[in-house]
């Protein structure tokens, strides 16, 4: 009879049984196919209650220690096809992460919003409304494009702010733009020829990458993609950000778009996926109208995100498809479940229909309109117009640098970290392998600190 000392045991005195025989059962001090006591009989042997055996020997069994045979009792388990070498304890495992910029001091190309700018009062109150008016809708299951209440208040600031008619039905709701991006692609097809702009975003080269999917560049002029480059390359499928071109600035002009919208007229499977990421965001004059809005052939799929207008942590965004592509969506993909809890989605959805958001965004525009102001006066006072040229155009939140220097870019880059100074430049973002010396410089002004702002310009001009 097996004996155990449960005296001292910590915790339920069953987990202390279970711990004992299992590791007794490992060992191999106990044999396997061997018949173990009843229940009945150890629990007087040892002093406890059956139950406490039973829960003991139910664990094990579960986890295929012992097995049982009807009337006959317990057996332990032949257990040597599962074990397998452990690490021993003393050594460790090391996970290596990259990180990107550490030790930074002071960061120009940062887009991270400053936490005193999130509604968090606002957004509070409406989290506590929703917990306690909506308890059904929390535990139901969320459409796959999102819920209802949501998608209705994206579409009504669409019309109020961007003038697009679109109906809830269009819009599909996800976490991040990266899971819409592969949606499209599933949706759009992997055969296709997808083209991004270079320079561009070169998150998206990672993301094609990744999906296996044919993925090309196309250059860039003063007004935007060059659409012959589309034409040379075969492309299916356009992927640009017009309103606001990421990294060089550009808003594209109208007689770019057109010329844009009549190559995806030419072929029946020709899309252009229109970034509209910080549209929100145009400091002087009107908001320049959207592609889609001068779509007349269903060939534009508008996509933005809640990351720049309010925080990137809140991970939601959105995608505009045309009507046929949204019929194709719900029977393709209609599977899948929303990646966005009911919870954040209703109390946005509540922080868009009650006027919050549009506040928020006048609130935004006029302070970061004024913190522009004092960056570029900033740069103005430690620079002369030969040392350093601004370009901007009141779009967006950040806005190029060209450095009057012979120094390359990675160069400049590497002085400045030397300094622990992080900046980026546009040659960053070439997509080909040739990279040519450019001298522009990327200043993202939103998370940025004017005081520290004096001393990392006054580190860029020594190195000048």
């Amino acid at each position: 009879m097996i004996t155990y000392d449960l005296t001292k045991a910590e915790g339920p005195i069953y987990i202390c049984l279970y711990k004992n025989i299992k590791e007794d059962i490992c060992s191999g001090k106990i044999k396997p196919d061997a018949k173990m006591p009843s229940k009945r009989s150890l629990a007087n042997n040892l002093g406890i209650s059956t139950i406490t055996v039973e829960n003991a020997y139910d664990q094990l069994i579960s986890e295929g220690y012992m097995y049982s045979i009807n009337k006959k009792g317990y057996y332990v388990a032949d257990i040597a096809d599962l074990q397998k070498p452990r690490i021993p304890l003393e050594k460790s495992v090391v996970i290596e992460k990259t990180i990107k910029n550490p030790n930074l001091a002071f960061d120009f190309s940062s887009n991270q919003t400053e936490s005193s700018d999130f509604p968090f009062s606002v957004w509070a109150k409406l989290m506590r409304e929703t917990i306690s008016t909506r308890e059904k809708d929390l535990l139901s299951v969320s459409p796959c494009s999102g819920v209802e209440e949501l998608r209705s208040a994206i579409a009504f600031h669409l019309s109020s702010f961007r003038g697009m008619t679109v109906i809830p039905d269009q819009i599909v709701v996800g976490a991040g733009t990266e899971y819409l991006y592969g949606l499209l692609i599933k949706l759009l097809g992997k055969e296709n020829r997808y083209c991004i702009e270079s320079p561009g975003y070169k998150k998206l080269k990672q993301i094609y990458a990744d999906t296996g999917v044919d993925c090309c560049f196309a250059g860039m002029d003063e007004k935007g993609i060059i659409v012959d480059d589309l034409r040379q390359n075969n492309a299916q499928i356009a992927h640009i950000s017009p309103t606001h071109h990421f990294p060089t600035g550009i808003t594209m002009p109208v007689s770019r778009r057109y010329e844009l919208l009549a190559w995806a007229s030419e072929g029946k499977d020709r899309y252009i996926i229109e970034d509209d990421y910080d549209s929100e965001f145009r400091l002087n004059g009107k908001p320049v109208p959207p592609l889609m809005s001068m779509d007349a052939c269903e060939k534009v799929i508008y996509m933005n995100t809640f990351s720049k207008s309010l925080t990137a942590t809140i991970r939601i965004s959105y995608m505009v498809l045309p009507e046929h592509l949204a019929n194709s969506f719900y029977e393709k993909l209609g599977h899948y479940s929303s990646t966005v809890s009911n919870f954040e989605q209703y109390t946005l959805a509540s922080f868009i229909s009650r006027g919050y958001f549009e506040k928020h965004i006048n609130r935004m525009r006029i302070h970061y309109k004024k913190k522009r102001a004092k960056v570029l006066e900033v740069i103005r006072q430690n620079f002369s117009e030969k040392e350093c040229q601004i370009l901007e155009n009141d779009s967006g939140l950040h806005f190029l640098l060209r450095l009057s220097t012979n120094k390359s870019d990675q160069k400049i880059k590497s002085l400045l970290l030397e300094k622990h100074i992080g900046i980026a430049a546009i040659t960053d973002y070439d997509m080909k392998s040739e990279k040519k010396n450019r001298h522009l410089f990327i200043l993202n002004y939103s998370n940025i600190d004017v005081n520290a702002l004096k001393d990392a310009v006054k580190e860029v001009k020594k190195i000048l």
